[in-house]
């Protein structure tokens, strides 16, 4: 009988969410939706020390933000409650003692000075050290000391963790969804420790029990965890639910702009773009950090970018809502090799989803914010929505974040103040003015102010006062919007109107 699909997103709430984490998260959402399944959202707080005041809040507004629905977990409930694995610290531990009675387990009494002497020993001899099949008989555990001896400890409260026996020279085998068939020999695989000091479980014992409860039939995480994949695997064997583990994907990287490397925050810093999903204030030092909605993007466009960095649908299609995710992901295109991540990219993916706006919701968002940015009365013509709807059109193919229109487009809601120094220094001379003058006594004559009677009219004073159109196109445009370059200069004059474009023109023309 075929299991109901069953994905998690378990990140930790130490931060911010990165936005490789937001991959993992949407790769996970898009797998569930595409079969039918659940997506469950889980915090692996067991790290105690490492907690941040926010950070699970910040992590469900992201989701949220994106799209990414959450079925079951910490932020809507469900079935295996608690979510949080700090809530669930007594069930780690009858699993870790069931695992030190089988005698796939040891309770391990080194200190943190004795290992760190371990280690700068093995430095010396230029060797790695590592607590496994290889040194663990030479060190302070159940398996070196007497049952007597190990009881003796127990009962005096004497610190200690409980690591998994991982065996001596065994090929550990697993098929990842990603990878194909990944073999490690068990002599690399060091004794992962299952149960701290204080009593919480690590995340190699935490997240399998959690797995297993919660019905988990599929874990996606970084490539990272790679390598703690055959001592997960052992667990599993060693708990006797090898028949419910659940799949493993083990996804690539995102990388630096230049491929050197894993993307991190210094490297948005120093580049200028965003790696969190949303802003995030430091509670401890008060640093902000900038966000993608923040910085104006869509969640689409987000989402989008993000799901095309490791993953491909097999055509040339970049362009996708969601439901195109769920319906095209599949595990067959996400690569091995780490993905570069490109912010030049993530802004072209803005820009094209700016394009699939709907003219009106842009235009009402839009009016807002300029009646605001201008301080303009109710009335001002600039703020009707027909007139605002065509600002939009005009604006839409020359943006790539919508905020950008009352900084690009400010002379379509208010006269110029200043024109351009460099086109009036190459261009303007006073033996143009008769054409000027000629052009607004023409322009006012016009029954119908549209596009193509202002461009016809235009052209013909030229002509009449022969001038090329060319010489004189560009001081039109500066004239009338203060600016050398923007949107197309005759669907701009008509839309202004003839008694504003008058006003804007003679205004100029007196300043010259």
């Amino acid at each position: 009988m075929l299991r109901r699909v069953r994905t998690r997103f378990a990140p930790s709430p130490t931060g911010p969410l990165h936005i490789g984490g937001v991959r993992t998260a949407l790769y996970a959402y898009l797998f569930a939706r595409k079969h039918g399944g659940d997506f469950l959202l889980r915090i692996e707080d067991t790290d105690q020390n490492r907690f941040v005041p926010g950070a699970e809040e910040y992590i469900i507004e992201a989701l949220q933000w994106c799209g990414i629905h959450i079925d079951e977990g910490v932020s809507v409930g469900g079935p295996h409650t608690p979510y949080r694995q700090s809530e669930r610290k007594e069930m780690y531990r009858q699993y870790a003692m069931q695992l030190v009675k089988s005698g796939h387990a040891y309770y391990a009494f080194d200190t943190a000075e004795e290992l760190e002497q371990q280690r700068k020993t093995a430095e010396a001899a230029k060797q790695t050290f590592a607590y496994g099949s290889a040194s663990r008989m030479s060190l302070k555990n159940s398996l070196t000391l007497s049952s007597d001896e190990t009881e003796k400890l127990l009962n005096s409260n004497t610190p200690y963790v409980i690591r998994l026996k991982v065996p001596a020279d065994e090929t550990i085998v697993f098929n990842d969804l990603i990878r194909g068939e990944v073999q490690f020999n068990s002599s690399l695989v060091d004794d992962k420790v299952l149960l701290k000091s204080d009593g919480m479980p690590t995340y190699h014992l935490a997240h399998i029990v959690d797995d297993y409860q919660m019905e988990i039939t599929h874990a996606i995480r970084g490539e990272e965890w790679l390598p703690s994949a055959p001592a997960h695997i052992l667990i599993y064997q060693y708990l006797n639910w090898k028949d419910k583990m659940p799949h493993y994907a083990h996804l690539p990287l995102l990388l630096k702009p230049d491929g050197k490397g894993k993307l991190s925050k210094r490297d948005g810093d120093r580049l200028g773009f965003p790696v969190f999903p949303l802003e995030w204030k430091d509670p401890f030092s008060g640093e902000v950090s900038n966000g993608y909605r923040e910085r104006g993007y869509y969640p689409e466009a987000f989402i989008n970018m993000l799901a095309m960095l490791g993953w491909n649908p097999g055509t040339e299609q970049e362009i996708f809502t969601m439901q195109e995710l769920i319906d095209a992901f599949s595990f067959d295109h996400v690569h091995k090799a780490g993905a570069r991540f490109d912010p030049e990219k993530a802004v072209w993916f803005n820009a094209q989803w700016l394009q699939k706006q709907d003219d009106t919701q842009m235009a009402m968002r839009l009016s807002k914010v300029v009646k605001q940015h201008f301080n303009l009365p109710d009335e001002h013509r600039s703020l009707s929505l027909e007139y605002v709807k065509e600002c939009v059109r005009l604006l839409k193919p020359r943006i790539q974040f919508e905020q950008e229109m009352t900084v690009k487009g400010s002379y379509l809601f208010v006269a110029p103040q200043e024109y351009d120094s460099t086109v009036i220094g190459k261009k303007w001379k006073p033996e143009l003015m008769p054409f000027f003058n000629h052009l607004l006594s023409a322009w006012a004559d016009l029954k119908s102010f549209t596009a193509e009677e202002t461009e016809h009219v235009f052209k013909d004073i030229a002509g009449k006062n022969n001038i090329k159109p060319g010489e004189v196109l560009q001081l039109t445009r500066v004239f009338i919007s203060g600016q050398a370059q923007g949107v197309d200069l005759f669907p701009m004059i008509a839309m202004l109107g003839n008694a504003e474009v008058n006003q804007r023109m003679k205004a100029a023309l007196s300043s010259m």
